[in-house]
């Protein structure tokens, strides 16, 4: 994992991801890698290790879904925690904040507002996916 974390801080990821000797590296902003991953090959998140610099409720969803077994944040949401204790996800972070602030630094992140009280990992996926077509 530290091998992960000093690559996600050294080439500015957004999130690097390992299965097995497979090391994938993310740039986009928000849970649009996770999200498109997911997607397409959620394969590769099934036992994966990742280290993310930001992870909120949608975002532990989605590695939860995808079967994750590690993960490490710098920066993570006391309302992705909640979700992440019901898992078996080995997890560790640098700093865990009330929620995750929007990208003007003056609300509560919209997916982590949206998905704040819903409990079915299923649904907040549709949240999700709802959120990131409306980015198209």
């Amino acid at each position: 994992m530290k091998a992960l974390i000093e690559l996600l801080h050294s080439k500015g990821c957004s999130c690097v991801i390992r299965n097995g000797e497979v090391v994938r590296e993310f740039y986009q902003r928000g849970v649009k890698d996770l999200y498109e991953l997911y997607k397409v090959d959620s394969k590769f998140l099934n036992g994966a290790s990742v280290a993310d610099k930001v992870i909120g409720r949608a975002a532990a969803a989605l590695l939860i879904l995808g079967g994750v077994k590690r993960l490490y944040a710098d920066t993570i949401s006391q309302l992705a925690l909640d979700i992440l204790s019901k898992s078996d996800m080995e997890v560790s972070y640098s700093q865990a904040v009330p929620h995750i602030i929007n990208r003007t630094k003056t609300a509560p992140c919209p997916l982590e507002s949206a998905t704040r009280d819903i409990e079915s990992l299923e649904q907040i996926f549709a949240v999700v996916d709802k959120f990131v077509a409306s980015l198209a």
